[in-house]
């Protein structure tokens, strides 16, 4: 077997934490099922903005091309504007790779105290298993617009989305086809009643899309209505497709009804495989915990299960996955958000016994 090479991008905040966490399990898993994982850090941050006036240098995308898979820990710092640091980095990453498809998985962990478990018995673990796919490189969030008249009262901004067949076929197709593999059962996140052009023509293609998967059921739901059913009744999904803002949105809404968004993993992913993917957590740089020891490394190492399985390795990934399973089950290695009493070190050494069982 090749070497397989990771850029790394331990990024701000708590990412390089989490990322060194993941590296540790990793290595613990290349050792048990004979990986040849190589890796190169680039210190590409908010920090290196303020040094240098950019997130990172003018030939970073021509650096990561050649790679089979990028880590991301997160990007982002008080002092830095949001837009800067993410145009500065994650979303060039994201588009110049061709990176449409973004899958969220999440599912209520046993051990994990989900807001909803109480109240609602569907949610007890194995209750709620579901894939938010998001739509990652056009939509709403598009560079298409501008602002005019500045610091005048009559000062206006203007940001069009951007819809198009091939964007919206393109991730429905992979919704449906991951459907296929999971219960058989895809929902539409659309907003057709409100927003008078781009949704009708997002159910138009989807709709078009589901006639060549009649094996699927599928439906389409109104974003509001179908945030409030992902919270009354979160076990009655299995693949959410959506818009990049519809499926931002659900995405990190389906983490809170999990437990955490600590937990919750991202993957960019470029089907063709003509350009590497890209695997991070959906928490964010936490700045008000960075350098405290106590972030929590499942949301990094559940992207790097789905890193593994993206790279070829569904033994190691699957491997991964059950030893965070166990882990999470027992307050004494779980991370205070949820619950537990653990350190980030400490959870990643209960991660890197189990794997090396």
């Amino acid at each position: 077997m090749s070497t397989q090479r990771i850029a790394v991008i331990g990024g701000d905040g708590i990412g390089p934490e989490v990322v060194d966490a993941t590296r540790a399990v990793l290595d613990a898993l290349a050792e048990v099922h004979s990986l040849d994982l190589a890796y190169d850090e680039f210190d590409w941050s908010c920090r290196r903005y303020a040094e240098h006036g950019a997130m990172m240098p003018d030939d970073a995308l021509d650096t990561l091309r050649p790679y089979d898979a990028i880590l991301l820990g997160a990007v982002g710092w008080p002092g830095v504007p949001d837009h800067v640091s993410l145009w500065g980095l994650l979303i060039p990453i994201r588009r110049t790779f061709r990176q449409y498809v973004n899958e969220r998985p999440m599912t209520v962990f046993e051990g994990v105290d989900s807001p909803l478990r109480r109240a609602r018995p569907g949610t007890e673990p194995g209750g709620v298993d579901l894939v938010v796919v998001r739509e990652n490189v056009e939509g709403e969030y598009s560079e298409v617009g501008g602002r005019m008249n500045r610091g005048f009262p009559d000062e206006m901004a203007v940001q069009e989305s951007i819809f198009t067949r091939v964007g919206v076929s393109r991730i429905a197709e992979h919704a449906f086809d991951l459907a296929k593999r999971r219960t058989g059962y895809v929902t539409s996140a659309t907003k057709s009643n409100g927003i008078v052009h781009t949704m009708p023509f997002w159910d138009e293609v989807v709709a078009d899309v589901a006639a060549g998967h009649p094996d699927v059921r599928w439906d389409a739901e109104l974003i509001d209505a179908l945030a409030a059913k992902v919270v009354l009744e979160p076990e009655r999904f299995d693949v959410i497709v959506g818009s990049n803002l519809f499926g931002d949105i659900l995405s990190d809404l389906t983490a809170a009804v999990a437990g955490s968004i600590g937990i919750a993993p991202s993957a960019n992913i470029d089907p063709t495989r003509e350009f590497p993917s890209m695997f991070e957590p959906v928490h964010g740089s936490a700045p008000d915990i960075a350098g405290k020891g106590i972030a929590n490394p499942v949301g990094t190492l559940w992207s790097a299960v789905m890193m593994l399985d993206h790279l070829g390795h569904p033994e190691a990934a699957s491997a991964l996955m059950e030893a965070i399973r166990e882990t999470l089950k027992d307050p004494a290695t779980r991370t205070g958000d949820l619950g537990g009493s653990a350190s980030t070190a400490e959870v990643t050494e209960a991660v890197v016994q189990r794997v090396r069982r």
